[in-house]
């Protein structure tokens, strides 16, 4: 994969839909902010928001600033926006702290609760981080959340359900993988590159954890804002190839210094 220079990368962003005019409408943001702002925990990721975000007009200011939606209170329907500059940004902090980890050989955790889109994305960052000398944890085996199974795939932490990987907002998968490393005695991570409630919990937990966000997910970037958690990628989480994502992938490991072949 050659490595995109920023200005092809937001073009591929813009082109494919990762960013630029995504698919999830602004009707869906807005829905998603409210019920945040409402105190509704399963859009909360697993951070403990507390009362913080009561107002949907702080929560879009937010959301406008990091991700680049629409900052017009009175845009209720229709388009939503993610800024491509703000991914490829995003992409640059997330590659200085892989770059800090892979400098460190700290022990490193992936995780996604979109395998059907970033699975490969996070594979590829592992594999990267293990050849610059990382540990990629293993987490233990057994393990249950939500009626389902905790189990790696291809270095990632995933939730299954019945025989098939699920998409899932839940913080409970990564609360079973830490308590149980606890129990056992392992050593935490050092750093947990994730997304949706896997991110979210890491770093509610006191856990150094970068992830990616879709628009609609709010959490993650509140969590940046507070320090919660220390980087959120803005883009589109399941777009409509995964393929799309390899020249970002290859971009993020070239600007970490790690070696995407």
């Amino acid at each position: 994969m050659p490595i995109p220079s920023r200005e092809a990368l937001v073009d591929h962003l813009v082109r494919t839909r990762i960013a630029g005019e995504v698919a999830t409408p602004r009707e869906n943001n807005l829905s998603h902010y409210r019920k945040l702002s409402n105190g509704d925990r399963h859009y909360w990721l697993g951070i403990d928001l507390g009362d913080r975000w009561s107002d949907e007009q702080d929560v879009l200011a937010v959301m406008a600033e990091r991700c680049g939606v629409i900052d017009d209170p009175a845009h209720r329907h229709g388009q939503d926006t993610i800024d491509p500059e703000l991914t490829v940004a995003g992409l640059e902090r997330m590659a200085a702290r892989l770059r800090k980890a892979a400098e460190a050989r700290q022990r490193v955790l992936f995780a996604t609760g979109h395998p059907g889109a970033l699975l490969d994305v996070h594979r590829s960052t592992a594999d990267a981080m293990r050849r610059a000398g990382c540990e990629i944890v293993r987490i233990p085996g057994g393990l249950v959340a939500d009626e389902g199974y905790v189990f790696q795939f291809a270095d990632v932490a995933v939730f299954e359900r019945g025989a098939s990987l699920w998409h899932t907002h839940s913080p409970e998968p990564m609360n079973a993988i830490l308590d149980a490393m606890e129990a056992e005695g392992s050593p935490l991570p050092d750093l947990v590159v994730a997304d949706h409630g896997w991110a979210g919990r890491a770093g509610q937990r006191g856990i150094d954890a970068v992830g990616y966000a879709d628009c609609n997910d709010p959490a993650l970037f509140l969590g940046e804002a507070e320090g919660t958690v220390e980087v959120t990628v803005p883009l589109d989480d399941h777009v409509l190839d995964p393929r799309f994502y390899e020249p970002m992938t290859a971009f993020l490991l070239d600007a970490a210094g790690l070696n995407p072949a």
